[in-house]
């Protein structure tokens, strides 16, 4: 006797994988998204091959909350939340305002920014950076010598920076305003980061989440599916760490 298949098979198929990607994409919008970095603008807290999560929720949410830029909030946030001098944010570049750039914020709305002979100036007080020592980094140039700092901001936040010197062509700029409703981003890698000392400050539409913890780290020696380089490739203390 011949079965006879189910009425609606395909329907229901379909709609349950309808359902799987509108949750996948809810959660990349509204909760986490991975996100991985790919130059060294960021080092010595993020390295190239770092993968990380950002939370979406962190600073409320705009149209660059979803993928595309999908204009379902038009204009400003919902559930806004400022981000803290210090935190490590992901956003869109304010040049084009599709591409990801992830950068520390440095500048709050009202605050005056200057690099003045390699040192940071905020609101016209230097900012305090205590020398750690000198060491080599990999970056996609090359290894590159660097001295690391703590720097402290002014709310007590401290983080390391890099500097390969002081009197390269972005430690020395113009004093900048912050307006209101935008934010001034700075790499920790100080002289290698394509920031808001190039491209402007940028809108607070254009936050797209906080930088939380790394899940993943590959110093690309070899691809995650090529186990047998895992010893080499993988970078196992940086797992799980958070980012700060």
């Amino acid at each position: 006797m011949k079965k006879e298949k189910k009425a609606g098979g395909f329907w229901s198929n379909a709609f349950g994988l309808t359902l799987a990607v509108l949750a996948a994409l809810g959660i990349r919008s509204l909760l986490i998204e991975p996100y991985n970095i790919p130059s060294s603008s960021m080092v010595p807290t993020l390295l190239i091959g770092d993968y990380l999560f950002i939370s979406k929720y962190t600073y409320g949410y705009s149209k660059h909350s979803f993928p595309l830029s999908l204009p379902l909030i038009p204009r400003g946030r919902l559930f806004a939340s400022a981000p803290e001098r210090g935190d490590v944010v992901v956003f869109k570049v304010p040049t084009d305002n599709k591409t990801d750039y992830i950068k520390r914020v440095i500048g709050l709305p009202g605050d005056t920014i200057q690099m003045k002979q390699g040192r940071l100036y905020i609101n016209n007080e230097l900012v305090e950076r205590e020398l750690v020592g000198v060491e080599e980094q990999t970056t996609e140039s090359g290894t590159t010598r660097y001295t690391r700092y703590v720097e402290t901001l002014p709310n007590g936040k401290k983080h390391f920076i890099y500097e390969r010197s002081d009197d390269m062509r972005s430690d020395d700029t113009p004093p900048v305003l912050v307006p209101e409703g935008y934010y001034f981003m700075m790499g920790d890698n100080r002289d290698n980061s394509s920031d808001s000392r190039f491209f402007g400050v940028v809108p607070f539409e254009n936050l797209e989440g906080k930088a939380r913890f790394l899940f993943y780290s590959n110093n690309g020696a070899g691809a995650a599916y090529e186990f047998w380089k895992w010893n080499d490739s993988l970078r196992l203390d940086r797992f799980f760490t958070r980012i700060e």
